[in-house]
């Protein structure tokens, strides 16, 4: 889910492909510094980053040129010498050119050394915290798709390990979203689970399909292509696991909308004998869809 702000103060959030106006919630980037901070792009971190040191060296010039003559070798009242002064203070490069010779200007240069001291330690954290975020990186399926499986009607959806390291105990669950009217004529958007025919898998280390059977008891029963096509619901796929290279708990998701689901198609093969005993698994194919036939088809699934 990504949230994008616009002048007004209204949000637009997406999830997946839809995308709704949030209004009327009050927006203080103040209040939730660290939460900005850790959902913002690479890039508009490091802007902010620059624009705060900036600002900060500003500052400290501003307040340097109101003493007299406080810094020793720059020129008197000349602000590029206090601000590049700053910067290296604060930066704590002390080249040696130029210091404090003044009360004054040593009480700016201590006052200087311990924002910039925490200003940076702050950006440390923040850029380790945003590096060591806990994220599996899965491939999921373009498409889900709706064929018969073992003599049911199931729905599809698969996805791949894409580091191809070993996700112990990693779990997978499916939801469906979508408006439901209640007997009084309310409408609600309500999130239905979806089971399984496996939600668990003991090590996750290439690729998964999980099944939901649309039986009389699934939501889903009775829909064909103009119900998929048509519904404003959505599927939810949601990973949990166990990274054993990082050794931390990892989780993925992937939102699709009901109309990206294709009906008696099946994915294509992608895992084969090869030689020397070995396994092939050609992940070009991936995302492909074939006609969906009577009986197994040929390869090894997973």
């Amino acid at each position: 889910m990504r949230r994008l702000r616009r002048g007004d103060g209204t949000r637009v959030v997406r999830l997946g492909d839809r995308r709704i106006l949030a209004e009327g919630l009050p927006v203080s980037v103040w209040s939730d510094l660290h939460h900005h901070a850790m959902t913002m792009r690479w890039p508009a971190f490091f802007a902010a980053f620059a624009l705060g040191f900036i600002a900060i060296n500003l500052v400290f010039a501003g307040l340097y040129s109101l003493g007299d003559d406080p810094i020793a070798n720059a020129k008197p009242g000349d602000f590029l010498d206090y601000f590049f002064f700053s910067v290296e203070t604060i930066a704590t490069v002390g080249y040696g050119d130029m210091h404090p010779r003044t009360i004054y200007g040593h009480l700016l240069a201590t006052l200087a050394t311990i924002s910039g001291v925490s200003y940076l330690a702050v950006t440390t954290g923040l850029i380790f915290a945003r590096f060591s975020q806990p994220r599996a990186r899965l491939l999921f399926a373009r498409h889900p798709v709706v064929t018969t499986h073992d003599g049911a009607r199931a729905l599809m959806i698969r996805f791949a390990n894409a580091r191809q390291n070993e996700i112990a105990e990693a779990s997978a669950k499916l939801w469906l979203i979508r408006t439901e009217t209640t007997a009084e004529g309310a409408s609600y958007r309500k999130f239905r689970q979806l089971p399984l025919t496996r939600d668990e898998n003991p090590v996750f280390a290439l690729t998964w399909t999980i099944m939901h059977v649309i039986d009389e008891d699934s939501p889903l029963h009775g829909w064909g292509a103009a119900e998929f096509a048509e519904s404003d619901a959505a599927f939810v796929v949601t990973l949990n696991g166990y990274d054993e290279t990082s050794s931390i708990a990892v989780h993925g998701r992937r939102n699709y909308a009901a109309a990206d689901v294709v009906l008696d198609r099946d994915y294509a093969d992608i895992i084969f004998p090869g030689e020397g005993g070995f396994m092939r698994i050609d992940y070009s194919r991936f995302h492909e869809t074939v006609v969906a036939q009577d009986g197994p088809a040929p390869g090894v699934h997973a």
